[in-house]
Formats: C-alpha cells, sequence, structure tokens
C-alpha cells in the first residue's frame, strides 16, 4: 500500500516534467528551442544602431531640398519698397482726413444755409406785415414817399431836452461829429442820432433850442411824442417803429446818453449774429417788483407778477441793448397792443418774452467805469459800454465822460477797421 502511494506520486512527478512542444506535425524538443532563442543584443549594441540610423536619416534629409528648385526664366518677387508703402499710406490717411474735414465743412455751410434761410423768412415776413400796415392807413406812411437807406446798424441815443451838456460830451468822445459822422454813414453803414419827442407845448422854447442845436449838428431824430420820464415805454416804442420807417438796418441800438460806447467793439459784436434771426442782445437781468409807492422803478402793476418779493422775468437793462431789424419791424407792427410797463427795459423784456427770441447775454455791454473797464481793457477784453450801476449811467457823466473815454476807450480808429461786408 505504502509502495503503491509511492509509485503514484513518482508517476505524478514524471508527468509534471516538460515535455517535448510539437508544431504542426513536427517534435521540437528543449535543445531545438534553445537554438531559436538565439544570444541576447547588449546595450552597446542598441546604441550603435540608433546612431547609425540617425546619421542615415540625416544623409537623405540634407540631400533632399525643401525649396523650389531655380528657375532663371521666372522673375524673382521684388521686396516691396517701404518708403513708397509708407507713402501710399500716409497718401490715403490724407485722403480719408481730408475727406472727414470736407464733410464737416459740408455740414457748417449747412447749418449757416439753414440759419440764414431761417433770418431771410423772418425779414420777409416782417416787411409783408409792415407792407400791409402801410396799406391799411398805417404810422409807417413816410416809408411809401422814398426808398430806405441802407444800414448795418442805427443807434439811438435817448436824451431830454435838459441834457444839453450831456450830448456835448458824448460828441466830444466817442460819437464823431459833423463830416465824420457822414462819412461813418457812408462807409459802415453807422447811424448814430439823438432820439427826443416834443414839449407839451410844441413850438415852445425848448423845440426852438433843438431845432437850433439840430441845425448846427444834424444828429438828432424827432418823435412824435411828448418828453416825460414816465413815458420812456412809448418812447422806446416809438423810436423803433420810427427808425425802421427811415433805414432799412441789420440791428437797431438804444443807449442812453450817460454811457460811454466803443463803437467798434459794439459792431464787432453785433457781426457775430448777423446770421440769426430774431436777436435781443443785452445785459440781461432779473431784477426785484417793487410794489411800494413813491420809490424809484416802482411798479404800479406789481400785482401781475405773482406773490410780493417775486422777480422780473430776465430782461436786458435799459441802459444799452440792440435788436435785430425783425423785431423792431414786430414792435412797428403790433405796436398799437404792445403793453406798456412804467420801466421801459421790462416793456421790452414783455414784448419778446412769449416769442421765439434769442436772449444774449452780453457782459461786455455793461461794464463799469475805471478801474474795471480800465483792467478788463489791459487784459484784452475791451468793453462794448461802461456806466455806473449805482446812477443808471456814468455818475456825473458831464464831468468824467472824457475820463472815462481816455481811460477805457478803443481809441478814434478802432470803429473804421472793423470789415463789414
Amino acid at each position: 500500500m505504502g509502495m503503491g502511494m509511492a509509485s503514484n506520486c513518482k508517476l505524478v512527478t514524471t508527468t509534471k516534467e516538460r515535455g517535448p512542444l510539437i508544431v504542426g506535425s513536427r517534435q521540437i524538443d528543449s535543445t531545438d528551442t534553445k537554438k531559436m532563442r538565439g544570444k541576447p543584443i547588449n546595450g552597446k549594441a542598441i546604441f550603435v544602431l540608433c546612431l547609425a540610423s540617425f546619421l542615415a536619416g540625416s544623409l537623405f534629409t540634407s540631400r533632399v531640398s525643401i525649396y523650389p528648385p531655380d528657375n532663371k526664366d521666372q522673375p524673382v518677387p521684388a521686396i516691396p519698397n517701404l518708403a513708397a508703402l509708407k507713402h501710399d499710406c500716409d497718401q490715403k490717411r490724407k485722403l480719408v482726413e481730408g475727406s472727414s474735414r470736407d464733410i464737416l465743412d459740408e455740414v457748417r455751410e449747412t447749418h449757416e444755409a439753414v440759419r440764414s434761410l431761417d433770418k431771410t423768412i423772418s425779414t420777409l415776413e416782417m416787411e409783408l406785415a409792415l407792407a400791409r400796415t402801410t396799406q391799411n392807413g398805417g404810422s409807417l406812411g413816410r416809408a411809401t414817399n422814398h426808398s430806405l437807406q441802407k444800414a448795418f446798424v442805427v443807434i439811438g441815443i435817448n436824451t431830454a431836452f435838459s441834457s444839453k451838456n450831456r450830448r456835448d460830451s458824448v460828441r466830444q468822445t466817442w460819437m464823431p461829429r459833423g463830416a465824420k459822422l457822414k462819412q461813418l454813414e457812408k462807409d459802415k453803414g453807422v447811424i448814430i442820432r439823438f432820439v427826443i419827442g416834443h414839449s407839451a407845448t410844441p413850438g415852445g422854447v425848448l423845440d426852438k433850442a433843438i431845432d437850433a442845436e439840430d441845425a448846427e449838428n444834424n444828429d438828432f431824430l424827432r418823435l412824435k411824442h411828448v418828453e416825460g420820464y414816465h413815458q420812456l415805454s412809448t418812447k422806446t416804442r416809438l423810436y423803433f417803429s420810427t427808425a425802421i420807417s427811415i433805414w432799412d438796418a441789420d440791428f437797431y441800438v438804444k443807449v442812453d446818453d450817460d454811457v460811454h460806447l466803443n463803437l467798434g467793439t459794439l459792431l464787432s459784436r453785433l457781426l457775430q449774429y448777423r446770421s440769426r434771426p430774431r436777436i435781443y442782445m443785452g445785459c440781461m437781468k432779473s431784477g426785484p417788483v417793487l410794489s411800494q409807492k413813491g420809490v424809484r422803478y416802482h411798479e404800479p402793476e406789481f400785482w401781475k407778477f405773482g406773490e410780493e418779493g417775486n422777480k422780473y422775468f430776465r430782461h436786458a437793462t435799459g441802459q444799452l441793448y440792440a435788436i435785430s431789424k425783425d423785431l423792431a419791424a414786430y414792435i412797428s407792427v403790433n405796436s398799437p397792443i404792445l403793453h406798456r410797463y412804467a420801466n421801459e427795459d421790462v416793456s421790452i423784456g414783455a414784448w419778446f418774452i412769449g416769442l421765439e427770441v434769442e436772449h444774449v447775454d452780453d457782459r461786455s455791454m455793461c461794464c463799469g467805469t475805471p478801474p474795471d473797464c480800465e483792467w478788463k481793457a489791459q487784459a484784452g477784453n475791451m468793453c462794448v459800454a461802461s456806466f455806473d450801476w449805482s446812477c443808471s449811467g456814468i455818475c456825473k457823466s458831464v464831468e468824467r465822460m472824457k475820463e472815462v473815454h481816455n481811460t477805457c476807450g478803443e481809441g478814434d480808429g478802432a470803429v473804421w477797421n472793423v470789415p463789414l461786408p
């Protein structure tokens, strides 16, 4: 039994030993297997083999050119001239910039043309209204007797019977006299007149004194109006209506006889707005509405302006302001129905407050007397007009007008150097 088990164990051991390998019908023993394996390759051989492959590949690629074969008949592309390219780019850039400027210029010219057309239409409407008023027997009959004199600006100097010395101080400073006044009208289209009505007793001493002064200087515009301080609104309305019936001007100016004026600077300011319609230019203000009786500038119709303590609407101060022809025509046509307040500057502002009017607030039209206007002149900001607010004109203007003129005047030749088209 024991031997049988031992024999069995030996048999098992024998069956686990590797037998011969059979390939197809051929039997390969272990000896043949060892022959098929051959000898292993060492590391040096592998390194040499890799190096040889690398060198062979390098040699092969060096003989194959990556560039196209030379062709002497085919022209070689020229390298672009950098200077020529830069010049071409500069030319194109200039053309683009020039086109942009041309477009902006065209837009600007179109805008100016539209604005000029607007003014032309406004002027034609006012002239048509004037013609209708004349045909209906209005107060402009004088315009039908002769053709209107062309002018650039009519400057009316508001004055009174008792103000001869003031008028003389103006004639001796900023207002040309005699032949120079006529030359200014002819060469520059600038009309300057003292504006006055008549006394309560026509043909009296006061009227005769004005007649004599006018005969000597020929610088008055007489109105069909009875002079009086509380009638300034009526006088102003008549001044514009009368002036536009005599002169066909671009602008009409009202100034007081105690204000210093630089004519050349005024013309330069007005020229800036010549192409615009409905211009109302001056120092715009908004003073309190005075309801208390007995005070200066009392407003009897204060209740129309709301609660006590309210202020007026914006309007130009009465010492100096300018309006364009269409607004002067508006005043003339609508004169009978234009309401007059106690203060003349308020009345003017009220006539325009509901219209499509351009309010031009020009602070150079209300400079103070020296040193204010002197400092501004030295800084190159010449004033159009100078006066003292505390006196609503130059305080003691008869004595001080020449001082203001010498200190703040632009020079007698300035008005002649303004280029008027």
